[in-house]
């Protein structure tokens, strides 16, 4: 099976029209994020899109590769009894990853109750997606300040610095205020108060 990433590797024409048609709306990774939504809520499952696709859905349109979603453990469960050898495969060596088999994305599950980053315990981990879901368009996003929370806790590890970069992105284009941080855990808090000062010293900063 030829991955999405592999092809998109592999043929810079098809790339260039994936990334084009990635901010219409129309491309294998919004195919892949609406026929996989579509068949969770069938199931009725509870789930949350985070990552890449959750911050495009809040505003900062960037392109990515894969598709995020936050599930429980039981879920997790029954999505693969459900979904294996139905549109769907388990990539070799991972029970909580998925790739649909018409487009060759991947689809990448976390785990409520687990850690960002690095694993590690911390006070922020990744809540019930019942908890967190917002409707945006249909679909099943976690919050604006979900979102952060869990940028800035997984950019405490060393090798996910950019998901701190996310943040300032996210800052930056939706003009979030400093006083955000009121509305996210405090073990962050501190974290989004640099980043947002940072942003304020900046040459180019538009924040009041």
């Amino acid at each position: 099976m030829i991955t999405y990433e592999g092809r998109l590797d592999a043929d810079l024409d098809y790339a260039l029209r994936e990334g084009s048609m990635h901010f219409e709306e129309k491309n294998a990774v919004h195919d892949t994020l609406r026929r996989i939504t579509r068949r969770l809520a069938e199931l009725q499952i509870p789930y949350a899109v985070v990552g890449g696709m959750a911050m495009f859905a809040h505003g900062f349109r960037r392109f990515t590769e894969y598709v995020d979603l936050l599930v429980t453990r039981e879920s997790m469960q029954l999505i693969s009894q459900q979904l294996e050898g139905l549109g769907y495969v388990h990539p070799p060596g991972s029970r909580n990853k998925l790739r649909d088999t018409a487009t060759g994305v991947r689809i990448e599950f976390l785990i409520t109750g687990g850690f960002p980053g690095d694993g590690k315990p911390k006070p922020v981990a990744f809540p019930d997606p019942a908890a967190v879901a917002v409707d945006i368009d249909g679909i099943h996003y976690v919050g604006l300040e979900t979102l952060v929370e869990l940028k800035l806790a997984s950019g405490t590890a060393p090798h996910r610095l950019k998901d701190l970069a996310d943040v300032q992105e996210l800052v930056r284009t939706l003009s979030l205020p400093r006083t955000f941080a009121e509305r996210i855990a405090p073990y962050v808090r501190e974290k989004f108060y640099e980043l947002w000062d940072a942003l304020a010293a900046g040459p180019s900063n538009d924040q009041g």
